[in-house]
């Protein structure tokens, strides 16, 4: 799907890239990053992702998809608060870059997500944005412009426990990053806000 959608819905794709969905010997694997940015995009859309893996006949995960199943779970365990129980924000995201073509496995395609492409999913007073790569220097998140500076309590980055200095203007709201930035495929701001019948 290209858009949020106001009814839930489901996708399947493969760890592989899509020669079969069974165990094939020579295989060939997707990347990390384009398994996690397909996860993203579809939960910030309404959406939900079915994983196949094909296992040997003797039951074995193979070892390149082991190697990607782990990297997900890693960067869950960090992350997994955006994604969990979440639900669609009023848009999914904003970002230069779109699939341009529709149909079977088309995140084969290899679509390069930058940083700049951000997703939003919601749970209770927090609003995640994820960028789909690891920015530098300062983000600007455009859609939050029109969001009131009372009503934000605090911005953080999964994995790390620190209030990062922000700022609201008629571009957006603008974050500045420390010098580390935790993740490699894709980082989560947690924007934290005031309930509106207060504390």
């Amino acid at each position: 799907f290209g858009d949020l959608t106001y009814n839930d819905w489901i996708t399947d794709t493969t760890v592989d890239r899509g020669e079969a969905w069974g165990y094939m010997r020579d295989a060939t694997y997707k990347s990390l990053s384009s398994l996690i940015h397909y996860l993203v995009d579809n939960v910030s859309k309404n959406g939900y992702l079915l994983l196949n893996v094909g296992p040997k006949p003797n039951g074995e995960i193979p070892e390149q998809a082991q190697s990607l199943l782990k990297g997900i779970g890693k960067w869950l365990e960090v992350n997994g608060e955006a994604i969990y129980e979440t639900v669609p924000w009023v848009m999914y995201g904003e970002g230069p870059t779109h699939m341009t073509k529709s149909g079977d496995f088309m995140e084969n395609e290899e679509v390069k997500y930058t940083a700049q492409d951000i997703r939003f999913t919601v749970k209770d007073d927090a609003l995640f944005a994820i960028c789909l790569g690891v920015p530098k220097g300062q983000v600007i998140i455009h859609s939050l412009k029109n969001l009131y500076e009372e009503e934000i309590r605090s911005v953080k980055i999964l994995g790390q426990d620190i209030e990062l200095v922000w700022s609201l203007d008629a571009d957006g709201l603008k974050i500045n990053l420390p010098e580390l930035v935790p993740g490699e495929n894709a980082v989560v701001f947690k924007i934290l806000r005031k309930h509106p019948f207060g504390d």
